[in-house]
């Protein structure tokens, strides 16, 4: 299969909008009949469609909605993995959660990082430098093992250190096309790594997700206030977006010394943690992962913690907090997506 030409790529989509919705002949810089610069932007001066868009009547239903529901077909649980707050570890929590689900004989896990502009899955995962390529069904992840694929636009970088420096459009068309393009196969569970907020990359992936179904959130927080005031945001964005809640892990739970065994709280849960948070809101406090530098460590040389550590009272937390989530995967459908850390 050839390789995608990462530089001829993002140029492409980084210079005219979502790639989805720019028509075919349409000039140079055209803003995509999706944006609200449509028929009004300089770029559409001349153009035989600047009347139509203009009116509002090409920005219908977006028809990849269908496309990502049909492309969905072959995964059967969907969960978004989120925060308000960055830092927090959603990312590290996420590829944890997949080596984690990939340990069960026979399931296909696929990570997701919709990251766009900070993208660290391919550096926690192990796969920094690895390329992305292309065939008649779409885009091919990368495989970190025969049962867990990844795809991230952090494969479709030159180097790691290379910034996008993309508007809300331009990123939404990046999510849509790892929605509908990549040829994930017969998936058990996708897990999606998502950015901090409640912006434009989570209001894209839940649209774009409609029709084929989100089973629901994991909320990731640390214990103090400055997080939780944000993670209450995204809590409330769930409930506006009408996506359901699984619940909150709390993540660097204090710090267990390895000599000692003694317990000390490095970030205070001055105002009750996420116990009290989930206590106030009604949800599942599905459990809490201490402090560990090794899983700095693990993150840095991308190895999996849970073989590297598997004694350690972080790794035995993990392991709990999936137990702890087998019942809504049972109860319902269940899919996971990592937006960003």
């Amino acid at each position: 299969m050839p390789e995608v030409n990462k530089l001829r790529f993002l140029e492409r989509v980084g210079s005219r909008g979502s790639m989805a919705d720019v028509p075919e002949g349409a000039p140079q810089h055209c803003p995509g009949t999706e944006s609200s610069d449509a028929g009004k932007s300089s770029a559409c001066q001349g153009c035989p469609n600047q009347l139509i868009c203009a009116s509002g009547a090409a920005a219908g239903p977006d028809p990849a909605i269908e496309e990502i529901k049909e492309k969905m077909s072959s995964v059967k649980h969907k969960i978004l993995v989120l925060s308000g707050k960055g830092g927090v570890g959603k990312s590290t929590f996420s590829a944890h959660l997949a080596h984690g689900l990939a340990e069960e004989e026979g399931k296909q896990i696929a990570l997701l990082d919709v990251d766009i502009c900070g993208p660290s899955i391919p550096k926690i995962m192990g796969l920094e430098g690895e390329p992305v390529h292309q065939s008649g069904s779409g885009w091919s992840p990368v495989y970190v093992e025969d049962n867990l694929a990844v795809m991230s636009v952090g494969f479709l970088l030159g180097s790691p250190d290379d910034a996008v420096i993309w508007r809300g459009p331009k990123k939404n068309g990046m999510i849509k096309q790892f929605l509908r393009d990549v040829d994930w196969g017969e998936v058990d569970y996708l897990i999606v790594d998502t950015p901090p907020g409640t912006s434009d990359e989570h209001l894209s992936v839940v649209q774009y997700l409609s029709a084929a179904h989100i089973d629901g959130a994991v909320i990731i927080t640390t214990p103090q206030e400055v997080s939780l005031q944000d993670v209450r945001k995204e809590i409330n964005f769930c409930r506006k977006v009408k996506l359901p809640i699984i619940g909150v892990v709390e993540n660097m739970s204090g710090f267990i010394c390895p000599k000692c065994k003694n317990e000390s709280q490095i970030f205070p849960p001055t105002t009750g943690g996420a116990e009290k948070m989930c206590s106030d809101f009604g949800i599942p406090l599905l459990g809490r992962v201490p402090l560990d530098p090794n899983i700095g460590r693990s993150c840095d040389t991308g190895k999996s913690f849970f073989t590297e550590i598997p004694d350690s009272p972080a790794t035995l937390s993990y392991r709990a907090i999936i137990q702890s989530m087998y019942p809504f995967i049972v109860g319902f459908s269940f899919f996971i997506l990592d937006v960003m850390c």
